[in-house]
């Protein structure tokens, strides 16, 4: 390989628009014929030979559109294992109740069906395409896939992560014409991530079978370009563009040409062109005396136009990126020389209305919107990484994510100990990072959630070290939760909380008596990294009845009945909405209490709630002041909540909340401040206001 570092050439002016694409796009979305494999008999009776007849709409799952049985006590959920450690869900008793007793504590879908579905339609490739490449991408698949061409295998995918992308050319005859495209997908424990993990369990998303997002044609040169990395560098104001080719050696050249994507500045970037005379091009591209800077305040987004032109024909890709840099300083992160603190609430794949994660940007950007609008500025997603709209609408809206791999390995499976998961993990990561890195929202990756296995902390070692090494573009950890390693960039530790696990009675927020004083800085004097504190919260509130309407979609709420019945049973259902404001009243108050301690001690790095809005799994845990639809609960507002949480804060340090008038009030004010600029000669007032009562 050559790699290639001086700019050759320096026009100021676009490619020309006129200039043809060689790269064309066939939607496949529509109408699929579709056949159940219940037997999973479908490869030994080659059923890619045959036709079907039922009929599906693709993207989608086949239970949204009625396909699979209705759950019951006897539904083997995610939990089965195949090939590895046996590990069971724990089944529940069958109570002698009301029927909905027959179903698990978090929602329940209309149909379930785990195992084995043949998607299949005819597709027409036109005449242009003769002597072109031929790909097919499937956005977001659940789970494997296995894909044939008019009976012929092109072979199989199992991310559960990134797109599942085949390359058809060598099973076309000739690619003009009609062709049979059948895809068989398994929706079974591929390989045994954990089956709790997010992107697996029937506690949040559901254990669809399906195919969603983008399900397309593309048709490509002999000579294309495989993939783009773009490192920026704030200090020198300049990107660094490293380009892939495939099936090279090249005879051509690249045209680069970056350009303002999201703001009202246009600035004129020079256009380079490069000789390709290898399969693989570096080159340093300047932007500009000014480059725009992006961040939580400033999200200004760039786009990379990379084309390729050779003798085969010209490719072409366009890559969104950012003027970012995050880094450690001590105990503290720091974005674009700016310490930061993480703000952050969890993501657990919870879409109730379809049972699979949003795949279209403007679903996510309504996301977003919610998590800024109550002072937040990061979002983690547990076991799972979310599909290309959540980083396109994080990038506009300033969002941190923190993304990790699809596993909870703990709980049915373990690390490092020759398991498959080990493999798969590694594999998952560097895809993860290949398709979503050059996005400047990804700041933060880890495995997957609290590891599990005797060997787990030798396996993260080495994982955390070659990802640090591989890409520097973000800080990495080794789990959510656990361990504490030192080669972890930041620490994501479960101890920094009021209520912390197994403390029953001894913990802050039920052995002291109340006050404000408290933080955590002896837990985070103990090690020399940021730490962010995992899960803080998980503060319930009663179960809102009036929101079981809005489950009407493919997840029912028919835990909520359960709760329901047995008020009604015990002739208390007309203080149903009592116990829910009153409960959400004091789960506000909790999770003001978790903030604040976290905004007041010293070299703190964030905090992770679980969570600002309900997680239905693992039982049902009401902890978000918002419901799992994102939308506002009755007891406090978005104003409200972002008056404790936010980038700038007033802290009032008291050793007790209750006064008497023999008392002589005494608090110490601090400032939280981690917005935009430095507060430079304020003028600081307050005042304290309390409702004084007669004995």
């Amino acid at each position: 390989m050559r790699k290639i570092i001086l700019m050759l050439a320096v026009i100021c002016l676009a490619i020309s628009a006129c200039a043809q694409k060689n790269e064309v796009f066939l939607s496949l979305q529509g109408e699929w014929n579709f056949k159940l494999d219940r037997e999973d008999l479908g490869i030994k009776e080659a059923w890619y030979n045959h036709h079907f007849t039922d009929i599906i709409n693709l993207p989608g799952s086949l239970q949204e559109q009625g396909y699979g049985d209705p759950p019951s006590l006897e539904t083997e959920w995610i939990g089965s294992i195949i090939n590895e450690r046996e590990y069971q869900l724990p089944k529940y008793d069958e109570y002698k109740q009301p029927d909905h007793f027959k179903f698990p504590f978090w929602l329940t879908p209309d149909k379930y069906y785990k195992g084995v579905a043949w998607y299949q339609k005819e597709v027409e490739l036109p005449e242009n395409w003769r002597r072109k490449r031929v790909f097919l991408d499937l956005e977001r698949c659940h789970w494997a896939t296995t894909v044939f061409v008019d009976g012929k295998c092109v072979g199989s995918d199992s991310s559960l992560c990134v797109p599942h992308r085949y390359e058809l050319t060598s099973a076309l005859n000739e690619i003009p014409g009609k062709h049979t495209l059948t895809i068989r997908v398994d929706n079974r424990m591929i390989v045994n991530v954990g089956p709790n993990s997010h992107s697996v369990s029937d506690h949040t998303q559901s254990n669809w079978n399906g195919i969603v997002g983008k399900i397309q044609l593309r048709a490509a040169p002999a000579i294309r370009i495989q993939d783009i990395k773009i490192t920026p560098d704030i200090e020198t104001g300049s990107v660094k563009v490293k380009v892939w080719l495939e099936q090279g050696p090249p005879d051509g050249k690249l045209i680069l040409l970056a350009s303002n994507s999201n703001t009202q500045k246009n600035q004129v970037l020079p256009t380079l062109f490069v000789p390709a005379e290898a399969d693989f091009i570096e080159v340093d591209y300047p932007m500009g005396e000014t480059p725009l800077l992006w961040d939580e305040f400033e999200p200004n987004l760039y786009q990379m136009n990379v084309r390729f032109e050779s003798r085969f024909g010209v490719d072409e890709k366009e890559v969104l990126f950012g003027m970012r840099k995050i880094e450690t300083r001590g105990t503290r992160i720091f974005v674009n020389n700016r310490p930061t603190f993480m703000r952050g609430t969890l993501e657990c794949a919870i879409f109730p209305k379809t049972g699979y994660p949003a795949m279209d940007v403007k679903a996510w950007e309504r996301i977003f919107n919610v998590v800024k609008s109550y002072g937040l500025n990061h979002m983690r997603f547990h076991s799972w990484c979310p599909p290309e709209a959540a980083f396109i609408a994080a990038d506009r809206k300033g969002v941190y994510l923190h993304v990790e791999g699809p596993t909870w390995a703990n709980w049915g499976t373990s690390l490092g100990d020759g398991l498959s998961i080990d493999s798969y993990i590694y594999s998952e990561s560097e895809r993860i990072l290949r398709e979503y890195g050059n996005h400047p929202s990804f700041v933060m990756f880890a495995y997957g959630n609290e590891p599990g296995g005797e060997n787990h902390v030798q396996f993260l070692t080495k994982f955390v070290t070659h990802f640090k090494n591989k890409d520097n573009r973000r800080l990495y950890t080794s789990g959510a939760g656990w361990p504490n390693l030192p080669e972890n960039d930041f620490l994501s530790f479960s101890d920094p909380r009021i209520q912390r696990w197994g403390e029953g009675l001894n913990s802050v927020i039920n052995a002291q008596p109340p006050n404000t004083k408290f933080n955590y800085h002896e837990i985070v004097s103990n090690y020399d990294q940021p730490m962010i504190s995992h899960e803080i919260g998980q503060w319930c509130v009663y179960p809102n009845f009036d929101e079981i309407p809005k489950y009407n979609g493919v997840l029912k709420s028919k835990n909520f009945e359960i709760f329901r019945d047995f008020l009604e049973a015990s002739h208390m259902g007309h203080q149903a909405r009592d116990f829910f404001i009153a409960s959400g009243k004091l789960q506000a108050l909790c999770y003001k209490a978790d903030i604040e301690a976290a905004l007041r001690t010293p070299g703190f790095g964030g905090f992770q709630l679980l969570d600002l809005h309900d997680f239905p799994g693992q039982g049902t845990a009401l902890v978000g002041v918002v419901d799992p639809f994102w939308d506002e609960k009755d007891y406090i507002s978005p104003k409200e909540y972002s008056r404790f949480c936010n980038t700038t804060v007033p802290l009032a340090l008291m050793p007790a909340r209750t006064w008497t008038t023999s008392d002589t009030f005494a608090a110490e004010i601090q400032i939280s401040h981690f917005g935009k600029n430095e507060i430079r000669n304020a003028e600081i007032s307050w005042t304290i206001l309390a409702e004084i009562q007669n004995e």
